[in-house]
């Protein structure tokens, strides 16, 4: 199991792939993508139970589902840097013919993808029921989901939400990246979402705040009061407080990197603020 400072050494790796991976097409989503790096690190290299190779029942390991899958720039990179996948092929990164497409799809068969991801608001519903599953084979490990603040604008997320709850499904932790941005400016403005928190503990879910999700050692204490929690009849939702295009300091704060490549300066001033420290493909 990988320490603190060998996981945050893999974060910063992960923020250089990512803004080379956008770069290079001139096209791609780094800023949510740089916010979650840290959670998507200790969540494949520590929090998660998992087993040797790839395969898609799944059956004897944690699974995990991408929801909002813009942010696929940061999910390869974690795959790849954990051995799913050779990590020179970050450099195919939404090219033609390529198995790393913008959003990620599974017609390819590229280990460590689930379910196809391009339309948001639908992966908390196939949580769902890989963690339903789980239960039925009579497997003890855990589902997790990544979404979005933004993406919690689409309605199904509110059906599964309700669904979850009412069926206690408590082997499932489904995280919300709450950085309070989106593609068009601050969630807050395009449409407001309240107290995500009452929302959730409304619809009879546990709810846990990290304060810190761009803290390494944060994100493993919170995710371990996670799954503390579950098999207790209830879903547990993590609101995961981060900032989106963090790590480069042109990028932070603001919904302009949602879905914008860097210019050649530009990713070359992210660089420098993130020392090489695994090897670029």
């Amino acid at each position: 199991m990988p320490n603190t400072q060998q996981l945050e050494d893999i974060t910063t790796q992960v923020r250089r792939d990512i803004l080379r991976m956008v770069h290079k097409v001139n096209s791609g989503h780094p800023g949510g993508s740089l916010g979650c790096a840290e959670f998507l690190v200790a969540l494949y290299n520590d929090i998660m139970d998992r087993k040797d190779g790839f395969d898609m029942d799944g059956i004897g390991e944690d699974l995990f589902f991408l929801s909002n899958g813009h942010i696929s720039p940061v999910f390869y990179s974690v795959l790849a840097r954990t051995g799913y996948f050779p990590v020179d092929e970050l450099s195919t990164f939404r090219l033609l013919n390529s198995r790393l497409q913008g959003h990620p799809t599974t017609h390819e068969g590229l280990p460590g993808i689930r379910i196809a991801s391009g339309s948001l608001g639908q992966g908390m519903s196939v949580a769902l029921g890989a963690a339903q599953a789980k239960k039925l084979n009579g497997c003890k490990h855990l589902v997790y989901s990544l979404h979005g603040d933004g993406e919690l604008q689409e309605g199904q997320n509110w059906e599964a939400i309700m669904y979850a709850a009412g069926n206690n499904v408590d082997n499932l932790i489904s995280t919300i990246d709450l950085n309070g941005q989106q593609i068009d400016g601050a969630t807050e403005t395009v449409l407001s979402l309240g107290s995500v928190r009452a929302k959730f503990e409304a619809f009879g879910w546990i709810v846990i705040d990290i304060e810190k999700g761009n803290n390494i050692e944060a994100v493993l204490k919170g995710m371990a009061e996670a799954k503390s929690k579950t098999g207790n009849g209830k879903p547990v939702c993590v609101l995961l407080h981060t900032v989106m295009g963090n790590g480069v300091d042109f990028m932070m704060h603001t919904h302009a990197w949602h879905g914008k490549a860097p210019n050649d300066e530009q990713l070359a001033e992210g660089l420098s603020q993130n020392a090489e420290t695994l090897g670029d493909y």
